[in-house]
């Protein structure tokens, strides 16, 4: 049996590259059992566009203070 742990791990391995046959049969029977894996997975994909979103955001503005500073 798969753990948690490592069923995420494949999860987000699954996001960059194919999974093998077997890894796929793995991920499929520790989903099948766990709520918590199934709402992981379920959640990637927002997570993934989340982070990517920020990481652009971070690179067009480099600097994540005012220039005037703050106002009241």
């Amino acid at each position: 049996m798969l753990s948690c742990h490592k069923a995420t791990r494949l999860m987000s391995e699954g996001q960059e590259r194919a999974l093998s046959t077997g890894e796929k049969l793995l991920l499929a029977l520790h989903t099948m059992m766990c709520k918590g894996c199934r709402n992981f997975e379920r959640q990637l994909p927002v997570i993934r566009s989340l982070s990517r979103a920020y990481v652009a955001k971070s690179d067009d503005d480099t600097s994540d203070k005012p220039e005037d500073g703050p106002t009241r």
